[in-house]
């Protein structure tokens, strides 16, 4: 300790008149002793050079200032009131390497300079190897989009389940967010669904795409779910033999339009629509919500996309109204002319968008 013992007298002198290049190159000769042995050093002789430190490297030209803050980021027993002072630096090339990776700061020091300084400060934040709940609430209420993007991907934050409800709402208009929330393991199944509820559905299918096995077999199960909840009030039809029937009528290569045509003449609604789900590839229950609406228009852009004649798409119609209503002739003409203006086209988009609601 002698070399460092000798600069002492000088120190105040510097630190009063000594120009920034002078007190940098002092603080870098301190720092060098520091971190010859810096594993091995007591406590109070980190103190020590707190104390000698302190006073010049904040004052210290930029480039030692940036140098030194990243020597110290990486140091588990660096002097903790010139870490602090780094820390809160406005200028984030200082900052940022102690926000990023510093273990001697604590969280109450982190929650401070989350709330005063500004995005740069909380972007370098949430980039560290593990983030307290405390901490996350603030990037979380005051973070940018940039923020709680970076927050969101960092496998070791912890978010409490108010972060994380707010998450799941920014994520709702934010669908880099939504991939970032979608792919962390500690979200839990009701977190998901409520993800999913809100996302659109080039995003579920994004997700789904990049998520590990497990995950997407719960997507599966949340956007079931989801599906279930929109679905009316009142009994639920059944479609088990319904769709036993078509597996068999499938399986004997006769499953078409003779068929389909047998069950809307028929009026055998389950069978129709098990068979429209087969053919069309859209799933039976997106079907039976679609077909059972206001509109028979579903069916028209169904029979098109299948390439059906008339007279199925006229039964499938009758069936619709069902056996004790009789549509006007007039609307069953209408229904005829729009079926036959219908672009091939403009259906198959119409049924991609179905098949796309549809979790992958």
């Amino acid at each position: 300790m002698t070399v460092a013992t000798s600069l002492i007298p000088g120190l105040d002198d510097i630190v009063k008149r000594g120009d920034p290049r002078r007190r940098g190159e002092i603080a870098h000769a301190i720092s060098q002793l520091f971190f010859q042995d810096a594993e091995n050093l007591r406590p109070d002789v980190i103190d020590l050079f707190d104390n000698l430190l302190i006073d010049l490297v904040p004052h210290a030209e930029l480039a030692s200032r940036v140098d030194l803050a990243e020597r110290f980021s990486r140091l588990n027993n660096a002097p903790r009131r010139l870490v602090s002072e780094l820390a809160r630096e406005n200028e984030i090339a200082v900052a940022g390497p102690v926000l990023r990776h510093s273990p001697v700061l604590d969280d109450a020091a982190l929650v401070e300079i989350a709330r005063l300084k500004g995005q740069g400060h909380l972007l370098a934040m949430s980039e560290r190897p593990t983030l307290s709940a405390v901490i996350t609430d603030v990037l979380v209420e005051r973070g940018d989009r940039d923020v709680v993007r970076r927050a969101a991907g960092n496998a070791g934050a912890v978010f409490s389940p108010g972060s994380y409800s707010e998450l799941i709402k920014r994520a709702a208009q934010d669908g880099v967010l939504t991939l970032r929330i979608g792919q962390r393991s500690d979200l839990s199944g009701e977190n998901l669904k409520q993800l999913l509820d809100g996302t659109l559905d080039v995003i579920r299918r994004r997700l789904s795409s990049v998520v590990n096995p497990v995950r997407q077999v719960e997507i599966t199960r949340a956007m079931a779910a989801i599906e279930e909840a929109t679905l009316p009030p009142g009994p639920r039809r059944d479609f088990s033999g319904a769709q036993r029937t078509v597996l068999a009528l499938h399986r004997g290569g006769h499953l078409g339009e003779s068929a389909l045509f047998g069950f809307a003449k028929a009026y055998k609604y389950e069978e129709a629509i098990a068979s429209l789900s087969a053919m069309s590839g859209v799933r039976l229950s997106v079907l039976d919500r679609l077909i059972t609406g206001d509109r028979y228009d579903p069916i028209l852009v169904l029979g098109r996309v299948l390439n059906v004649s008339w007279p199925t798409v006229r039964a499938l119609i009758l069936m619709w109204y069902g056996p004790n209503r009789t549509p006007a002739d007039a609307d069953l003409e209408q229904a005829r002319a729009n079926f036959t203006r219908l672009m091939p086209t403009t259906a198959e988009r119409v049924v991609n968008f179905w098949r796309n609601r549809q979790t992958i």
